[in-house]
């Protein structure tokens, strides 16, 4: 009995814990919890700050309670933890920033780097910076954002396309990254970030798959530097190549679906889909949420492969004794909360509006999204700059850009096969 409450006071599970009253606060208290604010002026701002703060607080006391860590010294550091999380959330508010498909987690890393190479950082500020749990916590919020309804509204097409081009491009990606000398976990990371969803996908299989949060953070920006000219090529590649194959209703379906298919951003694939039309920005969307569900299902094979290895990467009688033991916990916490989340959608209990339409569980996607920040703040404090500059992170950049280019390539012709051919065949 003892041992198996031990267990349950593992980082894995305290995570879950911890993200579970969040849960709670986004189902009964929607109204009540305030977003991050666009802005640092006025009473309004500073008292969504405020609470939030406290909220962080409240969690990472309970937290580092529970695992039986040292709470001391834990206020004055998690302000400036939480404060620079702040100014990167505030940064990538910007109206123009948002435009180009930068995330918060961006500057947090670059806001942490700056820190941590231009300054030494002290003793009394390491206590709050807690990466790893930060992102365990974000990976459960994360969770209650992926509805199975996005994959019902995309339709038998829209599923199809989402398991082929994540299933090619994830081992095409995986492949590459090998031969060109990546270490076998970064290359997880890399290949769930080109063939998912960027970001999100990253940080969720870095956190089953034990990658180097080095490697992480130049990953995410990787990510998050190349959608932006993507932006711009998606809707010139689409009005160069679509409208010579396609009657103009049709294009606009491949279009979108190409876009939201290949573009690592949410943000990202509206911006550039809005440039090719309506039918485009719909069928993008729709797309990119199937790909989203995803997120969930390759993070399970990656645990599964990697829990039936050895030490030493020799491989293990895959037991249920031995998955369940090596199996990352908080991926479970995931899982509950995304099945959680649709039911409580699918019954309507999520309904916000005044027009009685379903909406995004908003509140805990914004506690993903501040933990994210918050853990990338961490990350950036614990890395040096040459870090981010070796050789292998070179050949990381090397084997991002051809799994992108394939990404491309590959999601054209599905699209064309499915939405440009089968699809009016089938209507």
């Amino acid at each position: 009995m003892k041992k198996w409450f031990e267990q349950l006071r593992t980082e894995d599970w305290v995570a879950v814990w911890m993200a579970a009253p969040l849960l709670a606060l986004s189902i009964f208290c929607p109204k009540e919890i305030p977003n991050v604010p666009s802005t640092l002026v006025g009473e309004v701002a500073w008292y969504g700050i405020a609470v939030l703060f406290v909220i962080v607080l409240a969690v990472l006391y309970a937290g580092c309670a529970l695992m039986g860590r040292k709470l001391r010294g834990m206020l004055p550091s998690l302000v400036v933890v939480f404060a620079v999380s702040l100014l990167a959330q505030v940064v990538a508010k910007v109206p123009v920033i948002q435009e180009y498909g930068f995330e918060s987690v961006f500057f947090s890393v670059i806001f942490g780097l700056l820190i941590r190479n231009l300054w030494r950082v002290p003793d009394w500020l390491k206590p709050a910076v807690q990466g790893e749990f930060f992102i365990k916590i974000g990976v459960v919020c994360l969770g209650a954002t992926i509805l199975f309804s996005d994959v019902m509204k995309s339709g038998v097409f829209g599923l199809v396309q989402a398991c082929l081009v994540v299933a090619v491009v994830w081992f095409f990606a995986f492949r590459i990254s090998r031969r060109l000398g990546v270490d076998e976990r970064s290359a997880m990371i890399l290949s769930s970030g080109v063939s998912i969803c960027g970001v999100s996908a990253c940080i969720t299989a870095a956190r089953v798959a034990g990658g180097d949060d080095r490697k992480l953070s130049y990953i995410v920006s990787l990510v998050l530097i190349i959608v932006v000219p993507m932006i711009y090529l998606m809707p010139w590649l689409a009005g160069l190549i679509l409208p010579h194959l396609f009657e103009p209703a049709v294009a606009q379906e491949v279009a979108g679906a190409w876009i939201g298919g290949t573009i690592d951003t949410t943000s990202g694939v509206v911006a550039s889909s809005e440039m090719v039309g309506r039918e485009a920005l719909s069928h993008a969307v729709i797309i990119k949420g199937a790909q989203n569900v995803l997120i969930g299902v390759v993070a399970f094979f990656i645990a599964l492969y990697l829990s039936t290895r050895g030490d030493r990467g020799a491989a293990q009688r895959p037991s249920a004794g031995v998955v369940w033991e090596k199996f990352p916990k908080f991926i479970l916490g995931f899982v509950a909360a995304s099945l959680l989340f649709s039911l409580l959608q699918t019954g309507g209990m999520l309904t916000a509006d005044a027009g009685g339409k379903l909406v995004e569980p908003k509140v805990a996607k914004m506690f993903s999204t501040l933990f994210f920040s918050l853990a990338f703040v961490c990350i950036g404090l614990d890395t040096r700059l040459k870090d981010i500059v070796s050789k292998e992170n070179r050949s990381l950049l090397r084997a991002f850009l051809l799994a992108q280019g394939f990404n491309i390539v590959v999601t054209f012709v599905i699209a064309c096969c499915l939405f440009g051919m089968l699809k009016p065949l089938w209507a």
